[in-house]
């Protein structure tokens, strides 16, 4: 793959759009923390799992691990980003709750799993910050 990833900048891509109609649409819904550090932590690790996801750094990023790995890479992160786009297009205005919970989960998920298939250290260690940060906020702010 190189430094650069084709791929992962699809993917981020992919997972933009909702987010970009929606900072669109209700500019005002934006979720965050009363914990400082908490926000910063996941701006920190949104933005290092989306550079991570598309810029590979030598010594730091060594490729897939096993024979199909782009595959399984492909496939995974395919059916992942279809559920997201498909439960935020359903939950638009729709189960605040569960909304939610599974569209911080399933971002997490991505950034996390494909660091670690791509055996990526930096985006393994980001993605999990975000992981972390991004769904402890989105469980503090349903349950206020």
């Amino acid at each position: 793959m190189g430094w650069f990833n084709y791929y992962g900048l699809g993917i981020v891509v992919l997972i933009m759009i909702p987010n970009i109609i929606y900072s669109i649409k209700k500019k005002d819904e934006f979720i965050k923390s009363n914990s400082r550090l908490l926000n910063i932590l996941e701006q920190v690790g949104r933005y290092g799992s989306i550079s991570f996801m598309i810029f590979n750094i030598p010594y730091t990023y060594f490729g897939f691990f096993f024979g199909s790995g782009l595959l399984v890479y492909l496939i995974t992160n395919g059916v992942l980003i279809l559920s997201y786009e498909i439960i935020w297009a359903i939950c638009w205005n729709k189960y605040k709750k569960f909304k939610t919970y599974i569209l911080s989960i399933i971002p997490s998920i991505i950034f996390v799993f494909s660091g670690i298939i791509l055996l990526n250290i930096p985006l393994i260690l980001v993605s999990i910050i975000f992981a972390i940060s991004h769904i402890t906020i989105s469980i503090n702010s349903i349950n206020k």
